[in-house]
């Protein structure tokens, strides 16, 4: 099947899915966005605006979208699913396509955390009888990762804006030989890899600063180029990394980097940290972190599939994690007053981990 003939569901429109889904529509896929109510309403009624950090400023009409909240809309005639849900969301959104599309659609998890793809593939498992037998039968599930930011525009500006504010691939597992082509168009780099997991748990060691700037109020450039958070952000990923170790899980390089070296760079006095990691802030001056704007919104974190993951696997492995146990309790905390974010200060952070390390 030719590229613009297949169909291509964003299961899950916030910023990341409106993101790829713009990308994709500009491109000339066919493209329909399962949308919450409130993106719904503003893309019928101003259209899309999709921006990003190398220039390009390119917007969508309404009558151009195809948008819709129904599942049983949406999913029946996708070729290519793309999960872009929080992954709180992630077993809800298995029950849906289960229910709603067709056992050979592709799904690609695009989303935050290690084990997405794991839970869709688990949710999505079916039965049927083979030469007289039954076993179970599951579809093509992939695993993906977006590395860059997204930044939407405030509630009630028209068009929706959805900004890339960072740069970088994005990489889906190898699986499936036309999806690149499908997927890869300007503005949404894509490319296949042959170890997600490892590249996976690489994100993850750098996705444990999303809770620093929405613990922060600061913007993600603002936060990265102050060495007291940076310090905060190295305990972190020394504790992961060490958990990891004992797991025998080997992350893939970060911005270029080995991940054993990135504790180290994020040491460095400021001046050079700025010198030598140009890379990690090639970054929107206005970026901050989807657990930022969960916080300012009163929604549930992914607080539990990031730094959850390592204590889950701090635990298993016996190896101590009192930063990212700390800060994982802060967000909890913060999550359930419902306030946006605190604006806390890194050593408010760092007493409180050294408390919680003595006792």
């Amino acid at each position: 099947m030719a590229n613009g003939d297949q169909r291509i569901v964003i299961a899950g429109a916030g910023s990341i899915g409106c993101y790829a889904g713009g990308c994709l529509a500009l491109a000339g896929r066919e493209v329909i966005l399962l949308a919450r109510p409130r993106i719904e309403a503003a893309l019928r009624q101003g259209g899309l605006r999709v921006s990003d950090l190398e220039g390009r400023d390119r917007s969508i009409k309404p009558k151009a979208l195809a948008v819709t909240t129904d599942p049983a809309v949406a999913l029946p005639e996708a070729d290519v699913v793309l999960v872009t849900v929080k992954s709180g969301a992630t077993q809800n959104m298995a029950d849906l396509i289960k229910a709603h599309a067709r056992p050979d659609a592709v799904v690609v998890s695009l989303q935050n955390g290690v084990d997405n793809a794991d839970r869709l593939r688990a949710g999505l498992a079916g039965r049927t009888v083979l030469a007289g037998r039954t076993v179970l039968a599951g579809r093509t599930v992939l695993a993906g990762m977006v590395p860059f930011n997204v930044v939407q525009s405030p509630d009630g500006e028209l068009p929706l804006r959805v900004h890339r504010a960072s740069d970088g691939k994005v990489m889906v597992e190898d699986g499936d030989a036309g999806l690149v082509g499908l997927l890869g168009v300007e503005g949404f780099a894509v490319e296949a890899h042959g170890d997600m997991k490892a590249v996976l748990w690489g994100k993850l060691l750098m996705n444990l600063n999303n809770a620093l700037v929405a613990l922060s109020d600061l913007p993600l450039a603002t936060e990265l180029a102050d060495r007291r958070w940076r310090l905060i952000l190295a305990g972190q990923i020394d504790e992961a990394l060490q958990a990891m170790k004992a797991s025998g899980i080997e992350p893939a390089r970060i911005a270029g980097l080995r991940p054993a070296l990135l504790p180290k760079v994020l040491r460095l006095p400021d001046w050079l940290f700025k010198l030598l990691a140009r890379r990690m802030l090639a970054i929107d001056p206005q970026a901050r972190s989807s657990m930022w704007d969960d916080l300012q919104r009163g929604r549930p974190t992914e607080i539990d599939d990031l730094q959850g993951a390592i204590l889950r696997l701090a635990e298993k492995a016996g190896t101590p994690a009192p930063f990212v146990k700390r800060i994982t309790a802060l967000v909890r905390e913060v999550e359930s007053e419902r306030l946006g974010s605190p604006g806390l200060a890194p050593e408010q952070i760092v007493a409180a981990a050294a408390g919680r390390r003595s006792t």
